[in-house]
């Protein structure tokens, strides 16, 4: 297996200038990321995908921010940003990476010492896959709704409850959740944070298909479900605060122009293929569209910046995700539109410099404004939290 050839890293790569980082980064996904992967208008299985997370695991690259002594990378804010660009750049299939970029960390900070030693090295050598489970038919951006219940019960925890929209539950070895705990006060407090094995008897796994017609999703009913009391990550009753901070973690990610860019590149090479660059009134939009993303890569400098410098993020950085999101639905929208009955059905339409699924990007587009909560959430928070409107 191509993973017995791959040499542990153990240096610290923030001793690399950027351009040497950035330089070793290319040489690695160009030698070892499989060509038939890159650019999917999909994500990969983990079938598919395993090689690439076993090969990163060997590398020792697979956690970039984790700290050295967990098995990560400890790669500065700048160093990360790095890494994701050129994985970006290189078109690499998402990898199952909810405990990567959720769970490591969480547990890295609240923790136990038994936790981390059971739970980090399984992960960060990519032999367990872990879902999220947050999401709730009823309390989905609204997430402090939810009422999946746990009950203690001598030295288990009985869970009983449903999670939906959870990404790559068929295929996940364990699953973290919150769940209620205490059902007085405000809705914030009494909500727990557990971990559970997805073998665990009562736990019931129904896949969604999507309208790309994959089944990333499903939905996830607990009857009667135990979980060991040593997995309850935190205080009882405190975990709403742990999810909060992981979610204020995803604003800069999800607030990325790189979809934009990319879909920028498709939309630029299909009006050359199509000849609108010839289009005034098509060139108009095209000019506009390129400005917003041009001030959206200034913005989310000026973030990075901030973290950079050891700064922390407020509340507006929930402008980037709204940004970010709707921006990418319009370059789409305006690939559908170019395309004319091209742009209308799920496959790649060949052209002379390149291959463009148009409608793939569209429905690409399509749930980023919903997920990572959903913009009207985003803009709820601006509204009370930067600009001081009432409730």
């Amino acid at each position: 297996m191509i993973k017995s050839l791959i040499q542990k890293d153990r240096r610290d790569m923030n001793a690399l200038s950027d351009d040497e980082f950035r330089a070793e980064l290319r040489a690695f996904l160009r030698d070892i990321y499989p060509e038939r992967l890159r650019y999917l208008d999909r994500r990969p299985t983990i079938a598919e995908i395993r090689p690439w997370l076993e090969a990163l695991a060997a590398k020792g690259w697979l956690a970039p921010h984790w700290p050295r002594e967990h098995g990560g990378m400890g790669l500065s804010i700048g160093k990360y940003l790095i890494y994701y660009d050129e994985f970006g750049r290189h078109g690499t299939g998402r990898l199952p990476d909810h405990a990567i970029h959720l769970l490591g960390p969480l547990l890295i900070r609240y923790g136990t010492d038994a936790q981390r030693e059971r739970f980090l090295p399984p992960i960060v050598e990519g032999r367990e896959i872990w879902c999220q489970g947050y999401s709730e038919p009823d309390a989905g951006s609204d997430l402090a709704s939810l009422r999946t219940e746990a009950v203690l019960d001598g030295d288990a925890f009985v869970v009983n409850g449903q999670k939906i929209w959870t990404s790559m539950a068929p295929h996940a070895d364990w699953i973290f959740l919150l769940v209620r705990t205490n059902r007085n006060g405000p809705q914030q407090a009494g909500i727990s944070f557990l971990l559970a094995d997805m073998k665990t008897p009562g736990i019931t796994v129904r896949p969604i298909m999507n309208l790309k017609g994959e089944s990333e999703f499903a939905e996830v009913f607990f009857d009667n479900v135990r979980v060991p009391r040593e997995n309850l990550v935190g205080e009882i009753d405190k975990g709403w605060t742990m999810a909060k901070s992981l979610l204020g973690d995803e604003r800069v990610t999800l607030g990325s122009p790189r979809q934009s860019a990319y879909a920028m590149e498709r939309l630029e090479l299909l009006a050359r293929e199509t000849g609108s660059l010839s289009n005034p009134a098509f060139v108009d939009r095209l000019v506009q569209l390129k400005l917003d993303l041009h001030a959206l890569e200034a913005s989310y400098r000026r973030y990075v910046d901030i973290l950079e410098r050891g700064g922390h993020l407020g509340p507006d950085v929930s402008m980037l995700k709204v940004w970010a999101t709707e921006l990418f639905q319009r370059i789409t929208a305006e690939m559908v539109e170019l395309g004319g009955e091209l742009g209308g059905f799920r496959h790649a339409v060949a052209f002379e410099e390149s291959s463009i699924d148009i409608m793939n990007q569209y429905l690409e587009a399509t749930p980023p404004t919903i997920y990572g909560g959903s913009n009207e959430i985003q803009r709820n928070v601006l509204a009370k939290a930067v600009l001081g409107l009432p409730n």
